[in-house]
């Protein structure tokens, strides 16, 4: 689950108590928090019941509402309510929200949708949209459209608890989009790309996910902080390595531009590995 699991479920709980059977918990190793335990919480004090997901036995209500759920539901479509972090049809799919930031979209949003037998391609019951600026971190973006998600479930869970048809359009096919699913190795950072990307790569993929990775020659490391800075000719431009160090903070040459390392963590331990130790270091 996510910041906006527990958000929808509070809401949930102290608006709509009535009308829910159980609340079903995911759990995922591949972000620092995932708010299971914050979620188990909110149900015991309001005495929801409640269950995690390898514990499930199977769906007993009517409706079932997808929040942040990556695993496949068996639910007829027209019952089943999905909540997708884009703004359909565009980035159907996996992490759409880290894709649009990557990407630097400025408009980034949430969709209701009915489910389908191909994810993410159901009729849409409402959308909202959220206006960003650059540089913006995905913990930021989350906070955000947590706002996006409570309007939302206001308008579908009002419609359910009162027993009102729900309305939903086809989507634009024409208009489609895909963003893949990610493990491990899309974590790592390419030097090669522009420094503005590589900006908004490292904020798009840090807190709640694990960060940015990179090699400080040979010590794996993660990027949590980084910012760009003007860039100079270099008559020999290799991405990666260090070009200067300002008050302590490798400038690292990137495929256009640089970019100032402002936090720098080993992945093992988690520590510092600010100051670099010398002046020629490569990241790759």
């Amino acid at each position: 689950m996510t910041e906006k699991g527990l958000e929808f479920t509070k809401q949930a709980v102290s608006k709509f108590r009535d009308i829910i059977s159980q609340v079903v918990i995911g759990q995922d190793a591949s972000v620092i928090n995932d708010y299971s335990a914050e979620i188990v919480a909110v149900c015991e004090e309001a005495g929801v019941r409640h269950s995690f997901r390898q514990d499930f036995p199977g769906v007993e209500s009517e409706y079932v509402i997808a929040i942040s759920w990556r695993w496949m539901i068996n639910h007829p479509a027209e019952k089943l309510i999905v909540f997708h972090d884009s703004l359909l049809p565009r980035y159907r799919g996996f992490a759409p929200l880290v894709s649009a930031l990557i990407n630097g979209d400025t408009t980034i949003g949430v969709s209701a949708l009915f489910g389908a037998s191909e994810y993410d391609r159901g009729d849409i019951l409402h959308q909202s949209a959220l206006e960003v600026a650059y540089p913006i971190t995905i913990a930021e973006a989350i906070t955000s459209l947590t706002q996006c998600y409570l309007s939302l479930g206001l308008k579908v869970l009002e419609a359910l608890a009162s027993g009102e048809p729900l309305h939903a359009s086809r989507q634009d096919e024409t208009q489609a989009t895909y963003s893949l699913w990610r493990d491990d190795d899309d974590y790592r950072i390419d030097w090669s790309l522009p420094a503005s990307k590589i900006r908004r790569f490292v904020d798009a993929v840090g807190y709640p996910y694990k960060g940015a990775l990179c090699y400080v020659d040979t010590c794996a490391a993660r990027v949590i902080e980084a910012e760009e800075v003007p860039d100079v000719h270099i008559e020999n431009r290799v991405a990666g390595k260090v070009i200067f160090i300002d008050d302590g903070r490798p400038v690292v040459v990137c495929g256009q531009g640089l970019l100032r390392i402002l936090r720098c963590v080993a992945d093992d331990s988690g520590t510092s590995v600010l100051p670099l130790p010398k002046f020629r270091v490569r990241f790759s």
